[in-house]
């Protein structure tokens, strides 16, 4: 009964709306949530096209995917749409976020205009996964030859990542406990990636 008068008030536009969503989520518009964050195989098998995307950026920029697909998970939790909290104005008020970081890579605005410029695409977008990746992988290859870290070094990789190149040879991450912190846990996500790899190539 409630159901017969549902469909007698609002008609065709509740079918029609219906039907929309069912073919939007068969036709993969509505993207399912990833089984596994932990599983880089499970993470491929889920998104398809994002294993096509770090195959593509470790080609281009010879970067380790396993330390790129770790940066996106400490940084975004492969949220393609993450930002940083608001401050609060008179503690409750939401006011300014913390930092112009946007999308899976966490890339703030001068940075993304830089590789913008530096790669010829006025067109990447940070919530594209495939962009955000390439950013890392050519953020991470300058890291690699100006700071001369070992690609095999994720922790540092990391550091270099958050803080700049000229942050990182400052060693102002020495004050920051939290973010040393951060960096272990991509360097053991990363080992652990690197370890899964082998069950599922690139």
């Amino acid at each position: 009964m409630l159901l017969l008068k549902f469909f007698n008030r609002f008609g065709n536009r509740a079918i029609t709306g219906t039907v929309l969503v069912v073919m939007c989520i068969l036709s993969g518009c509505i993207e399912r949530p990833l089984k596994s964050l932990d599983d880089i195989c499970q993470i491929f098998s889920d998104r398809p096209q994002w294993q096509v995307a770090i195959k593509r950026s470790i080609e281009r920029w010879g970067v380790p995917p396993e330390i790129t697909v770790s940066i996106v998970y400490q940084e975004s939790s492969f949220k393609s749409d993450a930002r940083p909290p608001r401050r609060k104005l008179l503690w409750i008020i939401p006011w300014k976020r913390l930092s112009t970081a946007f999308g899976y890579a966490q890339a703030i605005d001068a940075t993304w205009a830089r590789y913008q410029r530096d790669v010829g695409s006025v067109d990447a977008d940070r919530t594209n996964f495939a962009d955000a990746v390439d950013f890392i992988g050519w953020y991470n290859k300058h890291s690699y030859t100006t700071l001369r870290i070992s690609k095999s070094d994720a922790k540092s990789t990391y550091l270099a990542y958050h803080e700049g190149h000229e942050g990182y040879e400052n060693r102002s991450y020495r004050n920051k406990a939290w973010l040393v912190a951060a960096a272990e846990k991509v360097a053991a996500r990363a080992d652990r990636y690197r370890k899964q790899l082998l069950s599922c190539p690139l």
